[in-house]
């Protein structure tokens, strides 16, 4: 996304022209966002990373969707994630199916992203979904009326109207450009998403990919080696969900919460990365 900074951003705009922004000076997000950098620059400076960077990815990608999984109730080792291939029937099969999915989906979407997200997030629902619903809500923002499947978040619905409206504004927001951090627009993305639950399932691996697709598209994470995934799933569903209803809450201490607990769940994903470089240099994977 054009015009996102890696680090805290230089000279920011008017708070009026740029919301983002705003949200970026509040207490300690611009900590959260040095930690980020610093620990982001320093697995892509690994010596594993200048010749073994395509295998670093791939196993992100699938740690990563591993903790999606687990966030929406499939908590599978992953040594099961990896030697499963039964992922079509119901269930958290079909739940590790969708998040595996997702992942190996979020790095093809990046120039369509740029032009529409709303197109990207209705396709990330069709991929997620999988042809398990064929009716007429897949791939489309929920109408009035229309029940929910997502049993993490129980925090109250928006109704449709709402969820139309903040769509448009999200997208409008990121068209529009940004110099906030990537960390600051990819919390604000998936908080917006799980606040919302646009869709009538998998609202949860919907954002995360959609937070992944940030994170890509800024250049904080081009090869896609820090899965916030992992790091989510670490912190716990119960950490993650308080720092939703702080986002939700709409209060300065909330939302800076949950953009300190996004950058947590992104630096432990850089851990869980460096890891996997040590063990290859290691000759251990």
């Amino acid at each position: 996304m054009a015009g996102i900074s890696r680090g805290t951003s230089p000279v920011p705009p008017k708070a009026s022209d740029d919301p983002l922004v705003t949200l970026a000076s509040l207490p300690g997000v611009a900590d959260s966002v040095d930690s980020v950098r610093k620990g982001v620059d320093r697995v892509y400076g690994h010596r594993i990373m200048r010749r073994r960077s395509n295998e670093v990815t791939s196993e992100a990608a699938l740690r990563g969707a591993r903790g999606s999984a687990a966030l929406s109730g499939a908590d599978w080792a992953l040594e099961e994630v990896r030697r499963r291939t039964d992922f079509g029937v119901a269930g958290e099969p079909r739940t590790v199916g969708a998040a595996l999915r997702l992942t190996a989906e979020a790095g093809q979407l990046l120039s369509v992203w740029r032009q529409s997200p709303l197109r990207v997030l209705a396709r990330l629902h069709l991929v997620a979904a999988g042809g398990e619903s064929p009716d007429e809500t897949v791939g489309r923002p929920r109408l009035a009326g229309e029940p929910v499947d997502e049993p993490l978040v129980e925090l109250a619905l928006p109704g449709a109207d709402e969820v139309a409206g903040r769509l448009d504004g999200l997208s409008r927001l990121l068209l529009a450009g940004t110099e906030a951090p990537a960390l600051v627009v990819a919390a604000v993305v998936h908080g917006e998403l799980l606040a919302l639950r646009p869709f009538a399932s998998h609202n949860g691996l919907v954002a995360r990919a959609a937070e992944r697709i940030v994170l890509i598209g800024s250049g904080l994470d081009p090869k896609s080696i820090c899965p916030a995934e992992v790091g989510h799933a670490e912190l716990g569903r119960a950490a993650y969900v308080a720092a939703l209803e702080g986002y939700v809450s709409g209060t300065p201490e909330g939302v800076a919460a949950w953009i300190a607990h996004c950058g947590r769940a992104v630096e432990l994903g850089v851990r869980e990365s460096t890891a996997v470089c040590e063990a290859l240099q290691r000759g251990a994977a």
